[in-house]
């Protein structure tokens, strides 16, 4: 893998990643920009101890562009975007209109492909590859810097899930705080490790693989299932068989079957709902991929993780936070694990 460092007009940092190592990223941005002005606030709910971050700079993002607008696609044809190549396979950069910056973190674009139209179950395994490598390369950055206590990489996908530019791309949250998703795992894991003496998640993974009706697939060093009491009607955790902190840790042959096991599981993900009619039989499926890594300080007992999961129920239902959800944080989940396993083992048959 290559990476080159650039910078944008109005001074963000800009990183390509190549496969090819003689690839040459020296087009500079052309556009006239003035810098970036964004003072997030971190203000703590004292009922619950959650920090809150206020960034009202982002009512103004760039908000569901026409494809020949989109900022993520590469620089050509006279249009000017945030990435100046006429071309590139996996790009990085600092968020334009980001909920952290400064003194309260650090948000980061990770520009899957160059294709505005595909997705990343379209990638290649080298291509998935290459995006493990530039999540990694950019969980030992991020994680390096001062104040910064967990790094949070992800993707939202769909307009269902809330995604305002339709161009393939993820996420990068470096968090000057422990999530609180977080922070309830570390104090269950630290509670199980008290009352049995072994590791909660070393625990949940062999549990899952016992119950065969809740895997998904598996190969020689990852397996995906349904977790026990999933919250979501279509939910999948994809956990390497060696517990590790995070994806610093993760070895070459993990690292290499990644790629397979993950394009299998999204494929799965865009089958589960049929719409007759349409050229491929199914519609694109919404979903949030979200890796979960140990933060900083106190996450000894946690486990690196891939959870992946959709909002939609039925092909034309989708399941939304509603009352008890949204208002007591109490999960009702409309589909059965085994069930939901049952459908995502099939749905590449």
């Amino acid at each position: 893998m290559k990476k080159t460092l650039a910078k944008l007009a109005d001074g963000r940092e800009l990183i390509y990643f190549d496969t090819d190592e003689g690839a040459v990223r020296d087009a500079p941005d052309l556009r006239p920009l003035d810098r970036v002005s964004s003072h997030p606030q971190l203000r703590r709910d004292e009922a619950t101890g959650d920090w809150i971050t206020i960034a009202s700079h982002r009512q103004d993002r760039t908000y569901h562009p026409p494809a020949g607008e989109c900022p993520l696609c590469p620089s050509r044809d006279g249009r000017l975007s945030e990435i100046p190549a006429a071309d590139y396979e996996v790009a990085v950069f600092e968020n334009r209109f980001p909920s952290l910056a400064g003194g309260t973190g650090r948000c980061e674009v990770v520009c899957f492909t160059p294709e505005h139209g595909a997705g990343f179950a379209d990638l290649t395994p080298a291509g998935a590859r290459l995006v493990l490598d530039a999540w990694t390369d950019r969980t030992a950055e991020l994680s390096s810097l001062p104040g910064v206590e967990q790094v949070y990489c992800f993707e939202n996908r769909g307009a269902e899930i809330g995604v305002t530019l339709a161009h393939p791309h993820g996420q990068i949250y470096a968090f000057p705080f422990v999530t609180p998703r977080t922070a309830k795992m570390t104090a269950a894991a630290t509670a199980h490790r008290a009352a049995t003496g072994r590791n909660l998640f070393e625990d949940l993974l062999s549990d899952a693989r016992a119950a065969t009706d809740r895997v998904v697939t598996a190969g020689e060093h990852w397996t995906a299932f349904v977790p026990y009491a999933a919250r979501w009607p279509y939910e999948v955790h994809l956990h390497p068989h060696r517990r590790v902190p995070d994806l610093t840790r993760l070895t070459e042959a993990e690292r290499a079957e990644f790629p397979q096991l993950y394009l299998d599981l999204l494929r799965r993900f865009d089958r589960l709902f049929p719409v007759p009619g349409r050229p491929q039989g199914h519609a694109p499926t919404p979903y949030i991929s979200a890796w979960h890594q140990a933060p900083r300080t106190g996450g000894e007992e946690l486990a690196l993780h891939l959870q992946l999961f959709t909002v939609r129920r039925t092909a034309d239902k989708l399941k939304f936070l509603a009352g008890t959800e949204s208002g007591t944080e109490a999960f009702i989940n409309d589909v059965a694990p085994e069930e939901a396993a049952r459908r995502l083992r099939e749905a590449l048959a």
